[in-house]
């Protein structure tokens, strides 16, 4: 069932290796039949069977970056871990590239789940997820959804259905808008038919213009320097297609979170220009939820949306680890 990837063999991260795991790459499908290819890190002279955590993130992000950062480090507390590139993008399957979609990068992280659960070290009642920026929001939407997942950590979240529909902090909420965005999405499908090919809609933006606004530069001291820059990233290069993010305008991935029954840890940081989808997701999900008391929203004083990317002394491992333990325990 499973495509035949290119995987690099060579350590291509954007952190250091760790000599406390043992790494490999590893490949699965989900039931679109994607190939998805992870970097699998396991806790060096583990015995038994493992709690085990997926990561995936940020949204435009490759498994190099920050993703695979969390795996490692949490791998290194003890956890069987695998960060994974999305379908379509970095080096997993999927045509065309570039493209994303709430349902099936959602499959994404079930998927990841279905790999776990079968491995032999692992103790599949005992997974989590954690997912980055955008991939924060499709883990809170995989979360409502798999009831195998017994955790769940979305750091630095983003709502991706939210800021495609109704733009950042809901500057473009109304039909109006809406609609215009829809027409020239609609008309670049077109032109797109013709050419045979997807136009992209360009990375982060460099060089970095004298306005920009403070997230913009956020994100270029991460994804366009030494600090984050990867040659699969998307972010980092000619980003996602125009149209490739279209389908997240009417689809709300968000909907059922106050149904979610396992335990929830939403981190974000205080001055991140993306907090608000943390706060009003963490409200929405605990309001009328019977089992709100295994919800909890963590704000770290001071940091903005890219330190919990890569900062070790920002990013707050030690609550993950007491949050993941008590919850699969």
């Amino acid at each position: 069932m499973e495509e035949k990837l290119v995987l690099t063999k060579e350590w291509d991260k954007t952190f250091p290796k760790s000599d406390k795991v043992k790494h490999r790459k590893v490949t699965f499908h989900n039931r679109y039949g994607i190939t998805l290819a992870a970097d699998l890190y396991e806790p060096k002279d583990s015995e038994g069977k493992l709690a085990a955590v997926a990561v995936c993130g940020p949204f435009g992000a490759v498994k190099e970056q920050a993703a695979g950062l969390y795996a490692q480090t949490m791998a290194e507390r003890g956890f069987l871990t695998i960060a994974f590139d999305p379908s379509f993008t970095g080096e997993s399957g999927g045509q065309p590239r570039y493209m994303a979609s709430p349902d099936i990068n959602t499959e994404d992280f079930q998927a990841a789940v279905d790999f776990l659960s079968v491995q032999d070290n692992v103790d599949p009642a005992r997974i989590g997820i954690i997912g980055i920026c955008g991939w924060g929001g499709m883990a809170l939407n995989t979360a409502a959804l798999d009831t195998r997942i017994k955790a769940t950590v979305a750091s630095t979240m983003y709502d991706m259905t939210r800021v495609n529909a109704k733009g950042y902090f809901d500057a473009e909420d109304s039909e109006h808008a809406r609609y215009e965005k829809k027409t020239a999405l609609n008309a670049q499908r077109i032109v797109d038919y013709k050419n045979g090919n997807y136009a992209p809609g360009g990375g982060v933006v460099d060089p970095l213009p004298d306005n920009a606004p403070f997230y913009v530069k956020d994100y270029h001291d991460y994804y366009k320097t030494e600090r984050g820059y990867h040659p699969r990233s998307l972010n980092s290069n000619g980003g996602w297609n125009v149209t490739g993010c279209m389908s997240f305008m009417n689809q709300p991935i968000l909907k059922y979170t106050n149904e979610i029954r396992s335990a929830v840890l939403i981190i974000h940081g205080e001055k991140a220009h993306s907090c608000y989808f943390s706060r009003d997701a963490y409200a929405d999900m605990v309001k009328d939820n019977p089992y709100a008391d295994n919800k909890e929203l963590m704000i770290i004083p001071d940091a903005v949306h890219t330190d919990l990317y890569d900062k070790m002394d920002v990013i707050p491992f030690d609550k993950m680890e007491e949050f993941f333990r008590k919850a699969m325990e």
